[in-house]
This record gives C-alpha cells, structure tokens and sequence, in this order.
C-alpha cells in the first residue's frame, strides 16, 4: 500500500523488549535449580499477566506485543537453560552453583572478606550477592580450593585474592 493512503497516526511504534542478560557466544547457558525454577514462575507471571491486559484496544495490544517480546526472549532461554545439580557432599572446589567466601589480600579492598554464589546470567543480581558465572571474578576462581589466590583485575587495579570458604547455598532447591 502506498504510503499516500496511510494515516500517520496508524503508524504505531514497536514496543520496547529489554534485552536479557548477556550469554557469550557459544557458552552453556547454565542455570541452578533456583535459576531454572525462577525462569519458569517468570514465564507463569508474563502469561498471566497477558491474560489478564487491561485497557482500551491499542493498550492491550500494545501491552500483549511487549509480553510477547519479552516471552519469546525467555522461552528462548527456558529451551537452551541446563540445569547444574551437584551431589550432597561438600565441594572442594570453586565451581558453578557454589557459595565461595574470599578475602581481599591485596588492592584498595585489602582485609576485606566476600561471599556470593556463582550462578547463571539470568540468576546474577550484585544486590544479592549472585555473580554469573560468565562475571571475571568467577571465572578467576573456577577450580581453586580453600587456600589458593588468584590475582584479577578489578575496574583498573589489580588484586589478590584467597579463597576462605567453598561451600552449597542454603537455596538450591
């Protein structure tokens, strides 16, 4: 159709879909039993709540495309998700799914201690203490035992770090 027949406020803007969290190229997308459950109460919550759009037509429509964005992004990563399940003894080294306690021994955090558990792109939240297994600090510890340092670089300064503790988060289920 020519553009000649068309009204321009027909012209409707496609709706913004936030972009998941980064997965590198050919990485596993590894997920927790915690993280896989979570992606599934989300995809309940977006179809729920697409069922249940309100308002005039365009708003639905308008709120029905943004679901379905966003329900095509993470049906996408519920179909590539693996779910890492480990056994019932304890670790013995840093691994994906762990709860790790390190201390600072060198840099500007020097003396400080850290834990958080290492857990998949989806899952990762700083605010929570969850680094993605993809983040340069997990990936720096991968493999080391309770004792070992490693040295990373942090924004722009290099520092040491000692594993304190390796352990199982008290969520994995």
């Amino acid at each position: 159709m020519s553009r000649g027949f068309v009204k321009e406020d027909d012209q409707e803007e496609a709706p913004f879909i936030p972009p998941r969290a980064p997965l590198p190229d050919g990485a596993t997308n590894h997920v927790t039993p915690r993280g896989m459950r979570l992606l599934l109460e989300e995809r309940t919550q977006l179809e729920q709540a697409r069922a249940n759009a309100q308002g005039s037509d365009d708003e639905r429509r308008r709120a029905k495309a943004e679901i379905d964005g966003r329900l095509a992004l993470l049906n996408e990563r519920i179909v590539t998700a693996r779910p890492v399940e480990h056994g019932t003894g304890p670790p013995a080294d840093v691994r994906f799914g762990v709860l790790v306690k390190v201390v600072y021994r060198s840099g500007p955090q020097q003396g400080s201690e850290r834990s958080f558990t290492i857990v998949g792109v989806d899952e990762a939240s700083v605010a929570e203490q969850r680094f993605a297994f993809t983040a340069p600090i997990a990936r720096a510890l991968m493999g080391k035992r309770v004792g070992e340092r490693v040295t990373i670089v942090l924004g722009s300064v290099e520092q040491e770090l000692e594993v304190l503790a390796i352990g199982w988060p008290n969520d994995r289920q």
